[in-house]
């Protein structure tokens, strides 16, 4: 990654009903940002009532799954037991270590009403010592994350470390995972004690060094230094990085690991039936993709 921002536009899917989602990471020119490996922003969507989201249970290894949401909500399940609708200023958090299986749907509330929907998905690599962990869910609501006041910003630590605070979410290496409302005019420093930095703009615009970075674009650095996120208008941005990984990640699905064969054993694994049901959810899967 050079030492300049990097502008990322990233790739659009269309799901149906209009439901769209932007996929910014992994890019052949950033694989990772920190320990960020993948960042989907999705919506925002409206739904009518009846319809909803419905991705079926669906396995993981070796990452942490992370679900942050400015509208709507989203029912997650697992193969923990787990059961928790996530609402926006929420966080829900899935270590799959050495796996876990998950689903995620509309909760009947909302699918019935209709509901908008618009929020941001990532993965996060564990460390390579860390990627055979017991999978753990943790829910923490708005209240817990700290809020942190800074001129002309309101932020909120959603994970990690950052001008001397600490999110109550577990992680397993040096990181930070942030929403930033900033007024028009405002000047933002990075977290300094962080090498790997990016920014997600989700309405309004900011200006990094030399490069202007449009809604729903991306753009990512990386260096000892780099120089503040100024707002050129009333803005809402995603701030993420931390740490280089401890080695490059093969992704394939939704499997992460610094082995390829530990990904082989995952999709036989998950084609011969060998990972946990998820309780509630036990009557469909997504098939392994044939590629």
């Amino acid at each position: 990654m050079d030492t300049n921002p990097l502008l990322i536009d990233g790739r659009v899917h269309d799901l149906g009903d209009g439901f769209r989602v932007r996929r910014l990471l992994p890019v052949l020119q950033a694989r990772h940002v920190g320990p960020f490996v993948f960042f989907d922003h999705m919506g925002p969507v409206s739904l009518p009532a009846g319809r909803g989201m419905d991705v079926r249970p669906h396995p993981h290894i070796g990452l942490a799954t992370v679900t942050w949401l400015f509208e709507g909500a989203i029912r997650h399940r697992d193969s923990l037991g787990s059961l928790a609708d996530i609402r926006p200023g929420a966080v829900n958090w899935m270590t799959a270590g050495r796996g876990i299986v998950h689903s995620e749907r509309t909760p009947p509330a909302e699918r019935e009403a209709g509901h908008a929907l618009h929020g941001v998905q990532v993965w996060v690599a564990l460390p390579a010592g860390d990627e055979e962990v017991a999978p753990e869910f943790h829910h923490h609501e708005a209240t817990e994350l700290p809020r942190i006041e800074r001129d002309g910003a309101s932020l909120t630590l959603i994970a990690g470390t950052a001008w001397g605070e600490r999110s109550p979410v577990k992680v397993y290496a040096p990181m930070f995972f942030i929403e930033a409302r900033l007024e028009a005019g405002a000047s933002l420093d990075w977290p300094p004690e962080h090498a790997e930095r990016g920014v997600h703009l989700i309405e309004g615009g900011v200006r990094w060094g030399d490069v202007t970075v449009p809604p729903g674009q991306m753009a990512v650095q990386a260096g000892e230094s780099a120089p503040p996120l100024r707002a050129l208008s009333p803005s809402r941005v995603m701030l993420f990085g931390g740490a280089p990984l401890d080695g490059e990640r093969h992704l394939w699905w939704n499997f992460v690991s610094t082995r390829r064969e530990r990904i082989e054993q995952a999709k036989a694994d998950w084609r011969d039936g060998r990972f946990d049901t998820v309780p509630g959810d036990e009557l469909e899967r997504i098939p392994l993709p044939e590629r």
